[in-house]
């Protein structure tokens, strides 16, 4: 009989198990991105899109540290022009000094300054988030698995959760998100912002325009890079048949 209850006991321990597991390996989404496989490139209008996503709701928490302004324009950047880099820059007020009085002083931004931060340290970041401190986003998309996929399953997640299921206070239901509770509440929805070149809204589309835009935040030179390996792997293999064929030509004549 006790061989009997630790049986049951074992396969419904074993059920729960199999059903955690498969509630807990959410699958990715299956977006497409501009940006995939050897030939991809970034779509200008996408990435547009993708910083005023960013600028209008994510930078309110999430710092961009590892770029400048100036990276916006130029061969690789979001096909801004200079003036218009330094008309962004100028939007954002910066630290800078000290001055001949030995003061710190807030100037408008300049395209060689790195993005603003949201808030001073992190213990500001912490007291203004409820505990949580708001990662960095500029290797966002490079830090975590899954890639884009991911980031994009992350804001298009968000769920009321199940019946029984307890949420952690100032959590919120994510079907992506390990665990499926997370500190940030739902940072998306339909018409967060209005776009300038007129495309409709949906939460959808703006978690696929911020996600580009992260993408590039974590490889500006991606296209370079890709450009250079299509030249490298053609010079090696054009390299490979002039190889064989000066072999078949020396060797002809040994039987």
């Amino acid at each position: 009989m006790r061989k009997l209850v630790l049986a049951v006991a074992g396969a419904a321990a074993l059920g729960l198990g199999a059903a955690w597991a498969q509630e807990a390996s959410q699958p990715l989404p299956d977006e497409h991105w501009s940006f995939d496989g050897i030939f991809g490139t970034y779509d200008r209008a996408e990435l547009q899109r993708g910083f005023q996503v960013y600028t209008q709701v994510c930078a309110a928490c999430h710092a961009l540290e590892h770029l400048l302004y100036a990276d916006l324009g130029g061969p690789n950047g979001l096909g801004y022009s200079e003036a218009e880099v330094k008309a962004i820059a100028a939007q954002a007020q910066v630290t800078d000094g000290p001055n001949d009085q030995g003061e710190m002083f807030q100037r408008p931004g300049r395209p060689s300054d790195p993005f603003a931060r949201p808030f001073a340290n992190d213990k500001a970041a912490r007291a203004a988030n409820n505990g949580a401190l708001p990662p960095d986003l500029s290797l966002i998309v490079k830090a975590r698995e899954g890639g884009p996929q991911y980031v994009y399953g992350v804001l298009t997640g968000y769920r009321e959760p199940p019946p029984g299921v307890k949420m952690g206070q100032g959590m919120n239901y994510n079907l992506q998100f390990p665990g499926h509770q997370i500190a940030m509440p739902q940072p998306l929805r339909d018409d967060s912002v209005t776009y300038a070149d007129g495309t409709k809204a949906t939460l959808q589309q703006e978690a696929h325009d911020v996600v580009a835009f992260l993408t590039w935040a974590s490889e500006p030179t991606m296209e370079p890079r890709k450009r250079t390996g299509v030249k490298v792997f053609l010079f090696l293999l054009v390299a490979t048949v002039c190889a064989y064929v000066v072999k078949r030509r020396i060797w002809a004549s040994v039987h």
